[in-house]
């Protein structure tokens, strides 16, 4: 094989315009919760809600954004996904094969399919092993008669391909980690991440340990490498403008659920849940002329370990402190539902948002002002 020419893949080609495929990730009623133990005995005293009843699709050749606050169950929600952490309850499924329910050899066989690319390009790589070793892990685990990844020279022949694919030149495999800039190093996750022929690939925020030059470039290598092999992303993030960037549909994740589901375009020009609605207010305007109408939510995300009653977000919620008869909001869970403009959305009063609603809660910067200040 040489470098520029397509490698073996399962997955079909990317998306190209027009309306969605058919799922390629399908989830139902996702939950992974972590117990609390006290005491000598270790007795199970609570859980940690990391996530909490979701479900969503991804299709094929998609690019899925994961948005929400720190500790809002995004990367755990990922990782369970992958099989990297065990679920608690609900069922996912890659093309119609039932994820939870495989084991041993059935299970290997489908973590071909699926991969993720860390978030900390330096702690995830071993220092004390070479490069070549690094990415041609996982092909000494799955080699068999037919692919031959068993011998290194092909193990080898295929680690310096996907070094080049991902911008690196062949001779980088004898180096170490500790020989590389942060850039580089997250290349050389996304090629280990590559290197099996996966359909499927978590990205576990990516970018956010690199500068924002380097950001950019990772960001273009991703949609190159989507395009060329026709990937699929879980693409995890908090950095909403870098989700706008490579997102085709935008999750929005509050304290274990996801709480609006949409396409990007649309979530970003007219969100539809209070919560998304002060994420996008946050979003930095790049016109100094501009005034930027801010809503700054009050109070500390609420402890995954106790979330609220009813709604979640109600504790900081600034639509809800605008309504007279928002009881319902700490008795029943909203569900989520179509709020219209392709979007679905967790909230019992949508209805009541309106650019009047949303301006009473804004702090208004005149941005020109602090520019001048």
């Amino acid at each position: 094989m040489t470098a520029g020419k397509k490698p073996e893949t399962g997955a079909t080609a990317a998306r190209q315009g027009g309306g969605r495929e058919a799922p390629l990730i399908e989830v139902q009623n996702l939950v992974k919760y972590f117990p609390i133990h006290s005491g000598i005995l270790r007795k199970h005293v609570g859980d940690v809600h990391a996530v909490d009843d979701v479900s969503f699709d991804v299709a094929r050749g998609e690019v899925l954004g994961l948005v929400g606050e720190s500790g809002c169950g995004k990367t755990t929600l990922g990782r369970t996904l992958i099989r990297l952490l065990p679920p608690t309850g609900g069922a996912a499924g890659i093309d119609g094969e039932d994820l939870f329910a495989m084991k041993g050899a059935e299970l290997k066989r489908v973590r071909r399919r699926m991969q993720i690319i860390f978030q900390d390009p330096v702690g995830s790589l071993n220092p004390r092993m070479p490069i070549s070793d690094i990415i041609g892990e996982g092909l000494v685990a799955q080699a068999d008669k037919e692919n031959q990844w068993g011998k290194r020279s092909v193990r080898d022949e295929r680690v310096g391909d996907y070094l080049e694919f991902v911008g690196l030149r062949r001779e980088y495999a004898r180096r170490y980690p500790h020989e590389f800039s942060g850039g580089q190093r997250q290349r050389i996750g996304i090629a280990r991440a590559l290197v099996l022929g996966p359909e499927f690939i978590v990205c576990d925020e990516p970018v956010s340990a690199l500068d924002v030059s380097i950001q950019s470039q990772i960001l273009n290598l991703l949609l190159d490498l989507r395009r060329e092999f026709g990937l699929t992303y879980l693409f995890i993030a908090h950095n909403l403008s870098v989700v706008q960037y490579i997102s085709d549909r935008v999750a929005v994740m509050y304290l274990g659920k996801i709480v609006e589901l949409g396409p990007v375009g649309s979530l970003y020009a007219g969100p539809k849940h209070p919560y998304s609605i002060a994420l996008v207010s946050a979003v930095p305007e790049p016109d100094p002329r501009r005034r930027a109408h801010r809503i700054v939510l009050k109070g500390d995300v609420p402890s995954p370990a106790d979330p609220p009653s009813g709604c979640r977000f109600r504790t900081r919620c600034w639509l809800r402190e605008q309504l007279d008869d928002a009881e319902v909001c700490a008795t029943e869970e909203p569900p989520l539902k179509d709020a219209g403009g392709g979007h679905l959305a967790a909230c019992h009063f949508t209805d009541k948002i309106s650019p009047e609603s949303t301006e009473k809660a804004a702090h208004h910067v005149n941005l020109s002002d602090a520019v001048d200040d």
